[in-house]
């Protein structure tokens, strides 16, 4: 699997690459952003602000979360084939598909936001974030139409350029609404005489629900994008389905049930892969509530986990997400035109393979360097959040094989397999949750259950690619030699921090390591063998990178 890579795998890795640096953008604005937010609302208001995204997240999950997948899917097969005209009809019924799904759970989620925050969340005051939210539900919904149709014709670019334009919008429209609404809330509590329940909430429930609002403002402003670029495009579309004389078109009913087909065991597989959080958040909360441990004491917790340690761990898991979302597409037309089992490998292992590259490296680069990260980003230098983030780590390289094994699934169409897999593995992840807080682990248990659903969640997607395709992941290049190079990239790592923090403090010690670590990683894994001159090709400006590579004799010039 080391030669080279033919051009079909080299264009999915590099729009898959396109894809994972905007999205690695995206989560470092997220996460720079998230700063001087939880600097306004405190992690009472961060714990509040993830309270309404876990039932967001879920409501996505139903309205809009499978559309690009599904969409890129069938566009991709029909194109492969050279049925312009029925990819056009699967847009089309896609689209209004996502409109009514968008509206309605849209609107379930904003009646039913004071029943949902009090009742099943026991956070009453996560309710204005909550409202604020739901409207989005329809914008996303939309949004991910036209990015699926995108995808399946094998480009990515639209989807990378919209997020990243996403969340800059999302970025400066948070802070500054959740500055305003915190102010708002803190002088509403005042004004009324300290007499409103939790009351001294109000302040972060206006911040929580400022810090949404940017999110609402920034999908409209990547859908604005889209629609821009969609309408550039459609005088192409319509000379290509002129010149389309395939004479199979497909009915729109037919379309209707293949989408219904493909959406339900993704929607299915994905409520179930995604759920944990909010049922990590509903059991974490109603079990300390029964431990009679005080309402400000566990959404403070909440708030650390996912506002600091979920919001660190999800920065390399980009990789792994941009990899599954251009690797469907592309094994879905393989599928299709009956391509040979050595092309079909060949994406899956360089799929798996490049996702441990970037997961191995940051599983062990949180580990050596959690605590002066946190004390970087956060000036947080709690021993409890840093053995959050130290004891979590592993759950990167779980994540990340995981999300790119459901995706190989996917594109297989073996849709069925990622939703038993999710099933058992939430069936144990539930249990060992309970027990664990029962032994008084607090947020701890919510860290150890994670690590345990994505580690079975990897075995079980293995076995089945095993079966589907008989496909077996090769282990030395893919974990073995990653993880050696991060070890000496750990170590190395840790040595110059050690010795810097005391000549220049944590901030330009802990930059200047992360640096060194990024280089030292690089250097080894090259040297090991574990990336090789056409695996850097592969990559947009792999030529340069090349060239680089042999000033420096990392790569022998011949």
């Amino acid at each position: 699997m080391n030669g080279k890579v033919n051009n079909s795998t080299k264009n999915f890795m590099v729009q898959g690459t396109i894809l994972a640096v905007a999205s690695i953008i995206v989560r470092i604005i997220g996460m720079i952003y998230r700063i001087p937010l939880t600097a306004i609302v405190g992690d009472e208001g961060m714990g509040l602000y993830s309270c309404a995204y876990e039932v967001y997240n879920i409501a996505l999950l139903l309205s809009s979360y499978s559309l690009p997948l599904a969409v890129s899917k069938l566009v991709a097969a029909r194109l492969a084939k050279g049925e312009r005209r029925n990819a056009s009809r699967v847009f089309k019924c896609a689209m209004l598909f996502g409109i009514c799904a968008g509206l309605l759970i849209g609107s379930l989620v904003y009646f039913g936001a004071p029943f949902i925050a009090t009742h099943i969340m026991k956070s009453p005051m996560s309710v204005y974030a909550l409202r604020v939210l739901a409207p989005c539900l329809f914008v996303v919904a939309v949004m991910g139409v036209v990015r699926g149709f995108f995808q399946g014709q094998g480009t990515m670019i639209p989807t990378a350029v919209s997020q990243i334009i996403e969340q800059i919008v999302n970025a400066i429209v948070s802070v500054l609404a959740a500055y305003y609404l915190f102010r708002a809330g803190t002088a509403a509590y005042e004004a009324s005489g300290n007499t409103v329940a939790n009351g001294s909430l109000l302040g972060p429930a206006y911040g929580a629900a400022g810090g949404t609002l940017g999110t609402i403002c920034g999908a409209l402003s990547g859908l604005v994008f889209l629609f821009i670029v969609l309408f550039l495009y459609r005088k192409t579309m319509k000379r290509q389905i002129r010149r389309d004389h395939s004479t199979d078109t497909e009915s729109y009913s037919m379309i209707v049930s293949l989408l219904f087909a493909t959406i339900i065991p993704v929607v299915l597989s994905s409520a179930l892969y995604n759920i944990c959080g909010i049922l990590d958040q509903a059991i974490f909360n109603n079990m300390m509530s029964m431990h009679g441990v005080a309402y400000e004491d566990y959404n403070r917790l909440i708030g650390m986990y996912s506002g600091k340690y979920l919001l660190l761990i999800n920065v390399p898991l980009a990789m792994a997400n941009a990899l599954a979302s251009s690797s469907i597409p592309s094994l879905t037309a393989s599928v299709a035109m009956h391509e040979r089992k050595k092309i079909i490998y060949g994406k899956i292992h360089t799929a798996v393979r490049f996702s441990m590259l970037i997961a191995i490296p940051s599983f062990i680069g949180f580990m050596v360097l959690g605590g002066p990260i946190l004390q970087l980003l956060w000036h947080d230098s709690r021993k409890e959040m840093a053995l959050i983030l130290i004891s979590g780590a592993v759950c990167v390289v779980f994540y990340s094989l995981s999300t790119i094994t459901n995706a190989i699934l996917q594109g297989l169409n073996h849709m069925r397999d990622p939703l038993k897999n999710a099933a058992i593995s939430l069936c144990i992840h539930i249990v060992l949750l309970f027990i664990l807080l029962a032994l008084n682990l607090n947020i701890y248990a919510v860290v150890i259950a994670n690590i345990f659903f994505s580690f079975t969640m990897c075995l079980l997607n293995q076995r089945d690619i095993n079966k589907a395709c008989g496909y077996r992941q090769e282990k030395r290049v893919t974990f073995i030699l990653p993880f050696a190079a991060a070890a000496v990239m750990g170590l190395a790592s840790r040595i110059i921090y050690f010795f810097l923090r005391f000549l220049t403090g944590n901030a330009i010690a802990t930059i200047i390591s992360l640096l060194a670590a990024i280089f030292v990683y690089g250097a080894v894994l090259i040297l090991m063998g574990g990336l090789t001159e056409d695996d850097i090709l592969s990559f947009p400006k792999g030529e340069k990178a090349v060239r680089l590579c042999r000033k420096i004799h990392l790569i022998k010039s011949y």
